[in-house]
């Protein structure tokens, strides 16, 4: 096995090599049924005593960072990484939080640049911005290593199943590796994500059906063609990339653990992952206690929070505005109800309404402009603060996913283009007395 890292069956806990190509565990997989989720999903473990001797124990988290955590990733040299910027996302801290009334409302300081804000509110709430990503969405850094991973085992083609984000990412990140990404996606994905898709030179595969359906056609591509699948929690290696946000968020707090983390919810893989990272560093003593993580879902796609306590998973078709969150069957599910029960995870739905009244708050009174998949986790934000789950002192986190660009119709009902003026100060004068005062 590698030296540096192996795979570990979340289910039966078999070990597996890291030095080839592997997506699920060959023996928990023969279980696995239609409209299931699957099993053997594999869990990342690296040599977390050794990297402990990196450095003294106040001192490992500086080193590690100055490695750019290179040892807790399973890639051997950074320069496989792409040479687009990707992490390393602002995260801004919000002084005042007020229902929408048309007006200004609040302000944002970038963290580290507070000085002289207002605090309004009894809790901290810092929003971390993933939308400033190359491809304007969180779904880049799990990209980003699985074509590093490719990259280093001279792999040329990379497949994916996609509502749009991963899709998009895969692509862009593929184009600037000089490698090939072919992506299956339903056919009624956002415009905007096909539209990137088709610019970053990548083969689009549109599917007459769900995003379940894309999945599994793009697994039986891979398994005729060998091409690589960068299937969210089928390849174990999207999980560590999406870990690394936890590093990140630990560091922008001057290496402090928030109380809360809200997190938008599909398949659960960016979930599981934030969970995976802060678990690194609980394990290599760090911290010493985990941070509480609220999985939010759209309550018309709440597969993975509606099957937690159930003996037998119960898909229901999916139905919502936050396409980027919207899976019958949630691929990561297991793996996710497992740190949800070991680490004490907490779930909330919002509706398509609340999402959509959170976008217009969030944009207004932030100027970040983010994707219904990404205001959800805001809007769980906000419905934990109405019914008085926000601790005065708390320091919270709510993850911005994706940029509101990637998804412009999902946003028309909520607002309206006013009519043309004419180009005179009189039709101004109208204007202004209609739509200003």
């Amino acid at each position: 096995m590698s030296q540096k890292f192996h795979f570990e069956c979340v289910d039966c806990k078999a070990e597996y090599s890291g030095d080839e190509v592997i997506y699920l565990c060959p023996v928990c997989k023969k279980k696995n049924k239609p409209g299931q989720p699957p099993y053997g999903i594999l869990k990342t473990i690296y040599q977390y005593r050794q990297i402990r001797d990196l450095s003294s124990e106040n001192k490992l988290f500086e080193c590690l960072e100055q490695d750019h955590f290179l040892p807790l990733l399973p890639i051997r040299h950074m320069n496989s990484w792409p040479t687009l910027k990707i992490g390393e996302t602002p995260m801004y801290r919000l002084d005042r939080l007020d229902r929408w009334t048309g007006g200004q409302v609040g302000r944002v300081g970038q963290v580290g640049q507070e000085e002289g804000l207002l605090q309004t509110m009894d809790f901290e709430l810092y929003l971390k911005d993933d939308s400033q990503n190359p491809t304007f969405s969180f779904k880049d850094r799990a990209s980003a290593l699985v074509s590093a991973w490719a990259k280093e085992n001279g792999i040329q083609t990379l497949v994916a199943a996609s509502t749009g984000n991963a899709g998009s990412s895969l692509a862009g990140v593929c184009a600037s590796q000089g490698q090939r990404a072919m992506i299956v996606v339903p056919d009624a994905a956002p415009l905007a994500k096909l539209t990137q898709i088709l610019m970053y030179g990548a083969t689009l595969v549109p599917v007459r059906g769900t995003y379940d359906d894309a999945f599994d056609l793009s697994v039986h591509i891979s398994e005729k063609y060998g091409f690589y699948n960068r299937n969210t929690a089928y390849n174990p290696l999207t999980i560590e990339g999406k870990k690394i946000v936890s590093y990140e968020i630990f560091r922008q707090l001057n290496q402090q653990i928030p109380d809360r983390i809200f997190i938008p919810v599909g398949d659960g893989v960016i979930f599981t992952g934030v969970y995976k990272g802060f678990e690194d560093l609980l394990k290599l003593g760090i911290i010493d206690r985990m941070p509480a993580l609220v999985g939010v879902q759209a309550m018309g796609s709440s597969n993975l929070m509606n099957n937690l306590k159930n003996g037998q998973f119960v898909a229901t078709s999916s139905k919502t505005i936050a396409d980027s969150i919207s899976v019958d069957v949630p691929k990561c599910f297991y793996m996710a109800a497992g740190f949800t029960e070991k680490y004490h995870g907490e779930f909330v739905a919002v509706s398509d309404q609340e999402i959509l009244e959170s976008s217009l708050l969030l944009s207004r009174s932030t100027g970040i402009f983010s994707e219904p998949a990404a205001v959800a986790a805001f809007a769980g934000m906000l419905k934990y603060r109405d019914q008085g789950f926000m601790p005065d002192g708390s320091k919270n986190v709510v993850l911005l996913t994706g940029s509101g660009l990637k998804d412009l119709g999902a946003v028309q009902s909520s607002i309206r283009i006013p009519d043309a003026v004419e180009p005179d100060i009189q039709s101004v004068d109208l204007f202004i007395q209609k739509h200003f005062l």
